[in-house]
């Protein structure tokens, strides 16, 4: 049997020249944050090559389209596009990011 990685999520996504860092998190056992919700901490980073990178989140997009048709997944319109038609406006600034975003991506 091969050894299987479980991952809760990804933190961060690094592009150095033609190097692709993605730094997997999980949910702590034992550190919790200030809610008591277990906090994020790194447990591994995975290297791409930057065409690799790329093979892989078309892989992934593929997949993820197959949870959709499958309605395991449901996706929903960015944030934008729902206070457009609905003609709320964000209170929040444009280059609000999410913390989920690499730093690289600002």
């Amino acid at each position: 049997m091969h050894p299987e990685l479980y991952t809760d999520g990804i933190e961060e996504i690094t592009v150095s020249g033609t190097i692709v860092r993605v730094d997997l998190v999980s949910l702590s056992p034992t550190e919790r944050d200030d809610k008591n919700a277990p906090k994020r901490v790194f447990s591994q980073r995975l290297i791409f090559s930057v065409e690799s990178f790329a093979n892989s989140v078309d892989v992934m997009q593929k997949a993820l389209q197959g949870l959709v048709d499958a309605g395991v997944v449901r996706r929903t319109p960015p944030a934008e596009a729902r206070n457009a038609t609905s003609g709320v406006h964000d209170a929040l600034s444009p280059n609000t990011r999410s913390l989920n975003v690499s730093s690289n991506f600002r």
